[in-house]
């Protein structure tokens, strides 16, 4: 089966009938989706602002991130439910979308940074824990900011962009 048939499987699948024409569900999926992003990325924004030393700085980097990253975690699996049942129905224009794509990539990549910054950044975290943290840390809040705003407005390009638009005619 090649990737065409495959979302088009996925775009006739009885899930996505029924998202896309009982009631309000898509509506409602989509609220809930953007309910969802703006927890992921307002408790990754504090996080990370933590890490520049704009805010929360009177509290343990470890404190901040222990208290919202419960949050953070549970709003990106609600978030990524909620993105699967939106692209269900639109499954095979949405897949060769631009703008989809790019949103994907800057989440992989928002991902990447994460997983560098508990790997190798943060085993240090105690010398830096209740001080200014080391420029490794405030780089990668610096990355994760912009990578979360990239996907957030990706995302929203992707309903507003058709098939045939090249977003990038200008280059």
């Amino acid at each position: 089966m090649d990737l065409s048939s495959f979302f088009s499987a996925l775009e006739n699948s009885a899930l996505s009938q029924f998202v896309n024409t009982f009631g309000p569900t898509y509506p409602i999926v989509e609220s809930v989706h953007v309910i969802a992003i703006a927890l992921v990325f307002g408790t990754i924004l504090i996080v990370d602002l933590r890490l520049l030393g704009v805010a929360s700085t009177n509290r343990p980097f470890t404190r901040v991130a222990h208290d919202l990253l419960k949050l953070t975690w549970g709003g990106f699996v609600l978030a990524v439910i909620t993105g699967i049942l939106l692209f269900l129905p639109n499954a095979t224009s949405i897949y060769i979308n631009i703008n989809f794509q790019i949103k994907m990539i800057l989440l992989i990549a928002a991902g990447l940074n994460m997983l560098v910054f508990e790997l190798v950044t943060a085993r240090g975290v105690s010398v830096w824990d209740r001080t200014a943290p080391p420029n490794s840390a405030r780089l990668a809040g610096l990355l994760s900011i912009g990578l979360w705003m990239g996907v957030i407005v990706f995302g929203r390009l992707i309903g507003f962009t058709s098939v045939a638009d090249d977003p990038f005619a200008f280059l």
